[in-house]
């Protein structure tokens, strides 16, 4: 006789989901302490343990627990904050600003909580998360009683737990060195994705990995526009991408892979990655379907994965498993592929196995780590039942099951609801302090939307400080004679330069708000060839502050930002009353005259057809150093063989509105 087990379930309709899909009717399950100790007909097990405790299962399902093989789930405070919009303008527009405005330890305990909670109801026992302070995840997790992969982002820029990439890298190996044997949490690193990450900061995270023998969790090939730019920027696709930052080195779970080909799905597959499918996520935010059943054909381990409360918007793994088979079936236009059996098993053992904790969780095998629910069937939604086919049962959990007939859950031996009762988190007292939260946030957004300029640094940085500068744009007939006068000895040349600009405009009908321009500047070398391209956002000011002598304008100076988005991007971010487009050639020196810098610009407008004109501009930071340069702008105006006559006090938006309106 087998040693004695600390509890026997009975009554029981027991799926192991094991590698031969052994199924029990009426079954029995033997746990002992943390484990399974025991599984087989109920008759059997009843004789092997006739001394231990028994619980009557009610003829209701008993099986592993869901595993979420793709979460991120502190943010169910931010569940239903942004949605109905493409990914790059929901993540980079509204979750990352947020995020650094109020991700905070505590935030992240709150949402864990309320996230477990939502699991442990829908009857998830196991998931694999990447977020910021993963620590505070961690303990919120235990507290929870769940299992989870829990991996520590970094980022090319800055995160909320971190200024820097080596903070978070550091903050990585900090946590897994914390948490490497613990008997709930499997620490991981997670590079949020190739196009938020460096090369270098790809290999150290593979490298930490390796040397710690931990999951390396990550996102890659979610969109189709993140394939392109791949293929575009490195010259290859976006497997071959990663595997030559050695992320192959590490235990890879590799959340999406929505665009793959059939090269990229043979290396994973040589490489033992694990896949995390999302269907909802994918499905909300039109990134696509995945070629799951071509990843299951060549042996790949697919989990199922819900992604994000705020891109979802729910942590429903029942959901997620129907959508999966559903999604399947429609992107193969056959009825047959991914049958209910299958979609299970991603959802399960193959879910575990994907995220590299197969040894502990995913069956009902002696060994393995009680991680078990029961789940009632005799419910008006799944009547009546067949029982001809043995894959029947599948196909009503799949098909007509419900998270809410999840009654009672048990994870590493220990319950965490019964008969539908939460036993370890207090909800109330949490979905208190969610709403708190919301307010705060609430209130965040709508101050925000009310102003381009903070929109703007919301998404870019807009690092530079507000200053100040003294312009004058003259009308000339020809761009020679400009070029010749500015070899005059009283002008001192320091460089010059020679640009292609492409300006679009975005107009507001607040005056307000002024507007926000998107310049791609192409610097054009001494052949004559465009050498590099950089792009930037610059936010002009509302109004002119004051006009001097011979319209000479001090004038509100610009708040500049890198811009590493997309037009589409910028123009469903801002969404603009108008927008116009310059192009323009640019030649520019850097000049001083009487010990003041200057920058002359001879510009020429060929779109819409302008002509020519001469621009002299200086910054400034005094109201009597923006007198003195006036004067001087006027003076070399003169000296260059300007007509001052000539000068117009509008910028070329404005000239360009102005032709329009005529």
């Amino acid at each position: 006789m087998s040693s004695t087990a600390d509890l026997l379930f009975t009554n029981a309709i027991v799926l192991t989901m094991d590698k031969t899909m052994r199924q029990f009717e009426p079954g029995a399950v033997a746990v002992k302490g943390d484990s399974i100790l025991a599984v087989g007909p109920e008759e059997d097990l009843k004789k092997e343990f006739p001394d231990a405790p028994t619980l009557d299962c009610g003829k209701k399902v008993l099986m592993p627990g869901l595993v979420n093989a793709h979460t991120h789930v502190p943010m169910t405070l931010l569940r239903g904050l942004a949605d109905d919009l493409r990914l790059d303008v929901w993540l980079l527009g509204y979750m990352m600003p947020v995020e650094r405005e109020f991700v905070s330890p505590e935030f992240v305990r709150l949402g864990t909580l309320i996230g477990c909670a939502e699991f442990i109801r829908t009857g998830v026992t196991a998931f694999a998360d990447m977020y910021y302070f993963e620590e505070d995840v961690a303990k919120a997790t235990v507290e929870a009683g769940l299992r989870a992969v829990l991996g520590q982002t970094v980022l090319k820029f800055p995160a909320p737990d971190a200024p820097s990439y080596e903070d978070s890298l550091a903050a990585a190996r900090e946590f897994i060195v914390g948490w490497k044997n613990h008997h709930l949490i499997i620490p991981a690193v997670s590079p949020h994705a190739p196009y938020t990450c460096t090369a270098d900061i790809l290999q150290d995270c593979a490298a930490l990995a390796a040397e710690f023998d931990v999951p390396l969790h990550t996102h890659i090939a979610e969109t189709a526009f993140e394939v392109e730019n791949m293929r575009k920027e490195q010259g290859m696709p976006v497997v071959p991408y990663i595997k030559k930052q050695n992320l192959f080195d590490a235990k890879v779970l590799l959340a999406h892979c929505v665009h793959l080909d059939y090269g990229e799905i043979i290396t994973l597959k040589h490489n033992n990655a694990g896949i995390a499918h999302n269907p909802s996520s994918n499905m909300k935010l039109a990134s696509g379907m995945a070629p799951v059943t071509q990843m299951l054909d060549e042996g790949l381990n697919v989990g199922i994965g819900t992604d994000g409360p705020s891109s979802n918007n729910d942590l429903d793994m029942f959901e997620e498993v129907r959508l999966a088979a559903f999604m399947a079936k429609t992107r193969e236009n056959d009825p047959t592929a991914l049958p209910a059996n299958e979609a299970l098993l991603m959802a399960t053992r193959m879910g575990a196995e994907a995220m590299h904790i197969g040894h502990l969780t995913g069956s009902i095998e002696p060994g393995k780590r009680a991680d078990l629910i029961l789940v009632d069937i005799d419910t008006l939604h799944n009547s009546p039942r067949f029982r001809r086919d043995p894959n029947g049962i599948y196909a009503q959990l799949v098909y007509a099951g419900k998270s809410t007939d999840v009654s009672d859950v048990m994870v590493n031996g220990r319950w965490v609801m019964r008969d539908h009762e939460l036993l370890t988190i207090d909800l109330p007292t949490l979905l208190a302090q969610a709403e708190v939260y919301a307010q705060k946030i609430d209130q965040f957004l709508i101050l925000r939307e009310e102003s381009v300029l903070a929109k703007l640094i919301a998404i870019g940085g807009a690092t530079e400080g507000e200053s100040y500068e003294v312009q004058a744009k003259v009308r000339i007939p020809d761009t020679d004679p400009i070029v010749n006068s500015l070899q005059k000895p009283e002008i001192e040349v320091v460089y010059s330069r020679h640009y292609h600009e492409f300006d679009t405009y975005f107009l507001f009908d607040d005056p307000t708000q002024g507007s926000v321009r998107h310049r791609e500047d192409e610097f054009i070398n001494t052949k004559g060839e465009v050498e590099y391209v950089r792009a930037r956002l610059t936010h002009v000011g509302p109004a002119r502050e004051e006009e001097f002598p011979s319209k000479v304008l001090l004038s509100r100076s610009r708040f500049l930002a890198p811009s590493t988005q997309s037009l589409r991007f910028l123009r469903e971010y801002f969404t603009p009353d108008d927008e116009l487009s310059i192009e323009k050639d640019r030649l520019r020196w850097l000049v001083r005259y009487k010990g003041e810098e200057f920058y002359v610009n001879i510009d020429t407008v060929s779109k819409p057809q302008l002509g020519h004109y001469l621009e002299v501009k200086s910054r400034t930071w005094s109201r009597t150093d923006a007198q003195e340069k006036a004067a001087l702008i006027a003076e070399l105006i003169t000296i260059l063989g300007a007509d001052p006559g000539e000068t117009v006090t509008q910028d070329y938006a404005e000239i360009v509105d102005q032709a329009g309106r005529a």
